[in-house]
């Protein structure tokens, strides 16, 4: 079954999840129901009935039993008079068929082994035949609100996971099991790396010693990349004039998602939600020679943005965003060098990891032009400027039409973790707009005025959505160079504290992060709790280590004797270096 054939099966099976809805609860109002990634929804206002996971059995039996029967669909256009009729006291339908009649549409019909539903179709042509009764499975309910509006009522959504066979089915639902236990939320509290408080408020998240250390180690590391690249470390306020975004064109376009603070002397001022504005005023402090250029700001910092709180979730949905933010001013004949280092930063940094990459081509659409700054010639220039680069990568890439950036196009990268999830990862985007709006210019060689270019260039992006990323991906195995803890000592009895002791100075004077178990507890509960905590070496000591002034230690891999622990601080050290995923 190829992409479009199963995308007409996951619609379809919306469909026979409506049939089943009116089936059991007749007073109930269907809404829309489209096919998505993992299967299909279908929103459903059941009125005074309160639906939840346990209800989905009865509604699931229906489906399979009644599947049978789906064996051809057929349609018939109507008139808006005739549909409404068909939608009467639906106020959902009512307001589609509005809609479709304001749009100049014809409106459709689509029925199926009885059950008829206003659509468009792209349906399976006969469902009994080409959907196996076990490729499917309704999966949980959810709240959404109709049109994805908060003043809109709460209706009950209902999902399901549709594939092509009850492998693919079953090998998805093993994955989503492993992601639970993956989940970073859970891991991260677990692991002691971030917290929520109710009174500071959902989608702040709040790092403790142990999860600061981890953001800091990776923002060390990118740097330590840029650095080689010949970047500038600059910094700038969390607020500004709301000038500022209208000059570069964000207020118009997301003045709704600003956090924006009223002065006493009534001036408007906003949160920033990006960096570059502030950035483009640095470089035009000054004037700029052909000689200066390019110039290569980086910062991390915080931005902010006034996500709906339904759409928080832990570290990758978040109000306070971290971004490892670089821009690049340069002219045009220096595009493809600086474009090209940061895609060697941007290959290093996620092999470290294990992460594989593939590249999207993110272009703007020409068929909606109102999307986006600039002339069609401008963006033309800047997509051409990237795929000659992709080109000369000599890489295969994803049509990304319509996912732009509003002021530019973006190479995006793309990977899988290690339970096949696909991520979006860093970016790299080009644009022509921004130096045209703030009239950014250098000096040529022949003493002409010539536009900049800057190159926006992210890569983790946010620190807090790639936490949840790395968290979910090394299942909370932190590498020895990124763990909080990278040792913990066990000695075994009061008699073994004393070598136990020694190592641990030893070892901390090295700067190893290291931890010495000296508690009430159990040998045994202070191994599992050094385990639990996901700590790469755990070092027990007894009459054997004490004596011979040697170590054995455990790691995730394998078990370690006799080393010495001269030997054992220079493998921590020489793991440390070379970023060893482990």
């Amino acid at each position: 079954m190829n992409q479009e054939h199963l995308a007409h099966a996951r619609h379809t099976l919306a469909h026979l999840l409506a049939a089943a809805a009116k089936d059991q609860y007749p007073n109930a109002k269907l809404t829309l129901g489209p096919a998505i990634d993992n299967g299909f929804y279908y929103d459903i206002d059941f009125g005074e009935d309160k639906i939840t996971d346990e209800n989905l059995k009865d509604l699931q039996k229906f489906m399979r039993k009644n599947l049978s029967k789906w064996v051809e669909f057929t349609h018939r256009e109507v008139s808006a008079d005739e549909a409404r009729t068909v939608f009467a006291g639906n106020e959902y339908k009512l307001e589609l068929i509005e809609e479709i009649v304001g749009r100049g549409e014809t409106i459709t019909l689509y029925a199926c082994g009885g059950f008829e539903d206003l659509c468009r179709g792209g349906h399976a042509e006969n469902p009994a035949k080409e959907i196996p009764s076990d490729s499917f499975k309704l999966d949980r309910v959810a709240g959404a609100y109709w049109r994805g509006d908060e003043k809109n009522k709460m209706l009950t959504r209902i999902y399901g996971l549709a594939f092509a066979t009850a492998e693919e089915l079953d090998a998805y639902i093993t994955q989503i099991e492993e992601a639970k236990k993956r989940d970073h939320r859970k891991l991260g509290k677990e692991l002691g790396l971030f917290v929520f408080s109710e009174l500071v408020g959902p989608g702040l998240p709040l790092w403790t010693p142990r999860g600061t250390l981890i953001r800091e180690a990776l923002n060390d590391y990118v740097w330590s990349l840029r650095k080689e690249r010949g970047y500038e470390k600059v910094t700038i306020p969390h607020i500004t004039k709301k000038e500022l975004y209208e000059t570069s064109g964000h207020w118009a376009k997301y003045a709704d998602d600003l956090f924006k603070i009223h002065t006493r002397e009534d001036h408007l001022f906003a949160m920033k939600p990006m960096n570059c504005p502030h950035h483009t005023q640095i470089f035009d402090s000054e004037p700029r020679s052909y000689r200066d250029m390019p110039q290569r700001y980086a910062e991390t910092t915080m931005v902010y943005r006034d996500e709906q709180s339904g759409e928080l979730s832990g570290l990758s949905r978040v109000l306070s965003i971290t971004q490892d933010d670089a821009h690049v001013f340069c002219r045009e004949v220096q595009i493809e060098t600086e474009a090209m280092a940061i895609w060697d930063i941007i290959e290093k940094f996620y092999r470290t990891f294990g992460f594989d990459l593939q590249v999207r081509f993110s272009r703007h659409d020409p068929a909606t032009p109102e999307k986006y700054l600039g002339s069609p010639e401008s963006w033309a220039k800047a997509e051409g400027a990237l795929q000659k680069l992709m080109e000369q990568k000599g890489v295969t890439w994803i049509d990304g039409i319509g996912e732009a950036a509003f002021y530019g196009p973006k190479i995006d990268f793309i990977s899988r973790d290690s339970i096949g999830r696909v991520l979006q990862v860093a970016t790299i985007q080009l644009d022509f707009n921004q130096p045209k709006n703030f009239k950014l210019f250098c000096t040529n060689e022949k003493g002409e005025k010539e536009q900049v270019v800057m190159i926006h260039a992210a890569i983790m992006g946010s620190i807090e959505r790639f936490m949840s990323t790395l968290i979910e991906h090394l299942a909370g195995n932190f590498p020895v160079w990124l763990s909080p803890t990278q040792v913990t000592i066990v000695p075994i009895t009061d008699v073994h504290e004393e070598y136990a002791a020694k190592v641990y100075t030893l070892l901390k004077a090295k700067d190893i992060r290291v931890h010495l178990d000296i508690g009430k507890d159990s040998m045994g509960k202070r191994i599992r709790n050094a385990k639990n905590m996901k700590v790469p070496y755990v070092v027990v000591i007894g009459d054997k280590e004490r004596d011979s002034s040697v170590l054995t230690v455990e790691t995730r891999g394998e078990k370690i004797e006799n080393i010495s622990p001269e030997d054992f601080a220079a493998r921590i050290e020489k793991e440390v270096v070379e970023k060893t995923l482990n």
